[in-house]
């Protein structure tokens, strides 16, 4: 808080400290770092290789988690910082890659999801926490896995179709081998975000 005094003030009252706006932007600003954080070390986690071209990793789960913890707008922006940083070469992508190159692989349309899939489940999730407490955690689930079957799967089928060649039914094919996957990692989502919503309920207030 400020020791200033609040420019309406009269002279003879008490000074009144006046709120400080840094502090919440510096803590928006340090979840959106962690939790792109996260999310890379959901990637470089080690992958379950599915035969194909694209393997089964962690991301999805920080994805979602993401969203659900933070709301629409700071999910978003974790996820924007954390495919911004990639692109500029870190290696923070699945397999530990990272560079403008891994826009030509075929996994290029989940990795720009991301951003759509954690705004999404964030927009969802609030209106989750509105549930009853004992459908709070079904309720984020639904909201997490609505969000990966809107953005995730569908771009991320169209581009991996677009650069493996591969016709429409192929590419769904494809695609549905991280359906499973992804389902029991919304879950485990909306578990651990009911928690942390628990633990700190002023955590997505007006976010």
């Amino acid at each position: 808080m400020s020791d200033l005094p609040r420019p309406d003030a009269a002279p003879g009252d008490a000074a009144l400290p006046l709120p400080v706006e840094r502090s919440s932007v510096a803590t928006d600003v340090a979840l959106v770092a962690t939790f792109a954080a996260f999310v890379a070390v959901c990637a470089v986690l080690p992958a379950i290789p599915t035969g194909g071209a694209v393997p089964i990793t962690l991301q999805t789960f920080g994805v979602v988690l993401t969203g659900l913890v933070l709301g629409p707008r700071r999910g978003a922006l974790a996820l924007l910082l954390y495919v911004a940083v990639g692109l500029a070469g870190l290696p923070v992508f699945s397999g530990a890659v990272g560079g403008l190159g891994v826009l030509a692989g075929p996994s290029a349309g989940y990795l720009l999801a991301f951003p759509l899939a954690a705004a999404l489940a964030g927009w969802l999730g609030l209106l989750a926490r509105r549930a009853a407490p004992r459908w709070r955690v079904p309720a984020l689930f639904a909201a997490a896995a609505t969000a990966t079957l809107l953005t995730v799967h569908p771009l991320g089928i169209a581009v991996l179709g677009w650069r493996l060649g591969l016709s429409a039914s192929e590419a769904v094919a494809a695609g549905a081998v991280f359906l499973p996957g992804d389902l029991v990692k919304n879950a485990l989502a909306a578990v651990v975000a009911a928690a942390a919503l628990r633990a700190f309920p002023d955590l997505l207030r007006g976010r």
